[in-house]
């Protein structure tokens, strides 16, 4: 994508330069033109980036600013864009488990719990053991536990595996139930410290096949796991 920004301050030729420059120093950033005679600048782009990210290289004395886009609307577009897959993966799961329930003569709450964490574990799991060492590379960045046992992140991928077949089976609910809470809050820790400390690392939750960075989303994802176990276990019990 590609927009045009106004640049105010520049009054020369090494203005240009100089914000040129800066501006080629963020990432996902491919190309820039800049004018100080109209200012201007047109910045290419893989994928949008938020104005302040682009105020921030640049020196105090030059302001930048959007010309013929909304911000807001970029930033939700490209938010859409960044977590499509995890997005749909949620709609597809939520999609099959309100099928199986029409079904039945009756909405069944805990049924429809264990279909929806079933396909949960185990599409999650799918997409790790495509390339299960780049899995494993990227969670020991994060995860308080891989980080001191890194052979945790690998058997970490078939935990979740087993979770989403006896889920799916309703093996043993006390026991699969209590294990989910267990690992989800385990995995939970890394993912908080690293949004809250603002890493800028890749989110391992798909593997190493999409490239979903470490956000808010991350933690709604293992959160609404911990919750859904902790509500069957209070029936449970």
């Amino acid at each position: 994508m590609t927009h045009t920004y106004t640049v105010l301050g520049m009054t020369c030729s090494s203005c240009e330069a100089k914000v040129k420059s800066a501006l080629l120093t963020i990432e996902n950033v491919t190309n820039v033109t800049v004018s100080k005679d109209t200012e201007t600048a047109t910045i290419t782009m893989d994928k949008h980036i938020a104005l302040p990210n682009l105020q921030h290289v640049l020196d105090s004395k030059y302001q930048i600013s959007a010309i013929n886009h909304s911000e807001i609307g970029e930033h939700t577009k490209s938010w859409f864009e960044t977590y499509k897959p995890i997005l749909l993966i949620f709609f597809y799961i939520l999609l099959v488990t309100t099928l199986v329930q029409t079904q039945n003569t009756k909405f069944d709450f805990m049924q429809a719990m264990r279909h929806f964490m079933s396909g949960f574990f185990l599409i999650f799991s799918f997409f790790k053991l495509l390339n299960i060492k780049g899995f494993a590379e990227s969670y020991v960045m994060y995860d308080v536990l891989a980080k001191k046992i890194p052979a945790w992140a690998y058997l970490y991928v078939f935990i979740e595996l087993g979770l989403g077949i006896a889920f799916l089976i309703n093996f043993n609910p006390i026991l699969t139930n209590s294990l989910t809470v267990l690992v989800m809050s385990i995995s939970i820790i890394g993912v908080l410290q690293s949004v809250l400390n603002k890493q800028k690392i890749q989110c391992a939750c798909l593997g190493a096949v999409f490239n979903l960075p470490m956000s808010t989303v991350t933690i709604i994802e293992d959160a609404l796991m911990i919750a859904m176990s902790g509500i069957m276990l209070c029936i449970l019990i």
